[in-house]
């Protein structure tokens, strides 16, 4: 799981999905006191580069302090997995935590939904967290491995203590092939925030830090009580949802929800009253297409040792053990139904700029807004640094444009921000000089 502070556009529809879903193909209810080892694997130590890529500063194990299972948990529907992230001196960490994946076991791509039913109880303070995600279980022919993030990677769940009354549903992905290597630029990553109080996109669509440690039982913390997390995987997109709503759409090729340009996007609107999030794309190079393949299923529990990993580093006040409960996970082959693909964006947002490249130092922005609104429009750099405030006023409907010298800025990934009303769109571009 990579946690990565970006920018994330939206839209929501607060919808019943199920009744969507085919026949169940796997599962595992977690009910025989111990984990199924035909159908999961323990993942420990502390991954390949020492925190796991992450900057955790965790070490997992397979011990029945760190995976265990319980009977008789409050809104389970019968015994649960339980994975807890300790405070104890361990090996040569000071935290330990459990992992479990489906590795060489069960994997799934496209015609698939993918749900658990989770609690992360005490996950309530930063530098906690916990997620359901997946990764590959394929790789290409004539290689023995697939590069991060080439391969991509799904978090469905990714549940934070800092940010404790919403969950985050995101894709990440490469922008090119670059010989299956790793290059610290190569990272796309397009997610949405749920809000468990509204059951939609947020506004203002990243919640941001604060607001924990929850009190117990607080109605609208996601630890308080169990939700489903899962995707809707289709041929051409994925739809995340929790509980009954689906609110984030992620669609793999250019054109799936805007128009064809080059350029990943991501939007936010009002449908019918509810917000929900679409973005593309994810599939640039024909090398691999990651959300063609079968992915395996990760749960894991951790520790933030970074800006960036599970929320933020460790805060000294955070309380353990650090128990998540897992009700289940299940597989199901998918129907032929989804939710409504009609692009219902009602702002416009364009530049003249090709993505990635080449560089062009003066970019006109242009868009068009419906109805009166307080319009801004800002560009950023990858780690939310104000870059420059283009536009920043009462704007009456129709198309508009301006112009940024881009000359002054440094090599890097940069966002260009329009925000107009209750809409956010937002465009990316790397300027390589």
């Amino acid at each position: 799981m990579k946690l990565s502070y970006t920018y994330i556009l939206l839209i929501m529809i607060n919808l019943s999905i199920f009744g969507q879903n085919g026949n169940l193909i796997w599962e595992d209810n977690f009910n025989n006191g111990q984990l199924d080892l035909t159908k999961w694997s323990y993942e420990t130590g502390t991954g390949v580069n020492g925190d796991w890529g992450t900057g955790q500063i965790d070490r997992a194990t397979s011990r029945e302090e760190n995976v265990s299972f319980l009977d008789n948990i409050p809104g389970a529907e019968d015994g649960c997995l339980v994975i807890t992230t300790r405070k104890e001196f361990y090996i040569d960490r000071n935290y330990t935590s459990g992992r479990i994946n489906t590795a060489g076991k069960a994997s799934w791509g496209p015609g698939h939904r993918i749900v658990a039913k989770v609690r992360p109880a005490d996950v309530r303070f930063q530098g906690q967290g916990f997620a359901f995600w997946m990764m590959p279980d394929e790789i290409p022919d004539g290689w023995d491995y697939i590069m991060w993030p080439q391969g991509g990677e799904i978090d469905i769940m990714e549940y934070v203590g800092s940010i404790p009354y919403h969950n985050l549903g995101s894709v990440h992905y490469a922008w090119f092939w670059e010989n299956n290597q790793w290059q610290s630029w190569n990272h796309g990553h397009q997610g949405a925030y749920y809000g468990f109080k509204t059951e939609e996109v947020p506004d203002p669509p990243e919640p941001g830090y604060g607001g924990y440690p929850p009190p117990q039982n607080a109605q609208f913390a996601g630890s308080s009580d169990f939700h489903l997390y899962g995707i809707d995987w289709y041929e051409n997109r994925m739809e995340f949802f929790s509980d009954s709503s689906v609110y984030h759409i992620h669609y793999f090729n250019d054109g799936g929800a805007f128009q064809p340009d080059g350029q990943d996007e991501f939007s936010i609107s009002e449908i019918s009253g509810n917000r929900v999030a679409l973005s593309e794309y994810s599939h640039h190079f024909p090398e691999w297409y990651p959300f063609d393949h079968n992915m395996f299923v990760i749960l894991s529990a951790g520790v933030g040792g970074s800006q960036y990993t599970y929320g933020g580093a460790i805060v000294p006040e955070a309380e353990f053990p650090c128990a998540v409960y897992i009700d289940w996970v299940k597989v199901y082959s998918l129907g032929t139904t989804g939710l409504n693909e009609e692009n219902h964006l009602p702002m416009t947002f364009q530049l003249n700029q090709n993505y990635p490249n080449p560089f062009n130092p003066s970019t006109v922005i242009s868009y068009s807004i419906p109805e009166v609104s307080h319009v801004s429009v800002s560009i950023s750099n990858s780690l939310g640094e104000l870059s420059a405030i283009l536009v920043d006023k009462l704007q009456f409907p129709g198309s508009y444009e301006v112009t940024f010298d881009a000359s002054g800025l440094s090599s890097g990934l940069y966002f260009y921000t329009m925000r107009a009303g209750k809409f956010v769109s937002v465009k990316k571009m790397l300027l390589v000089k």
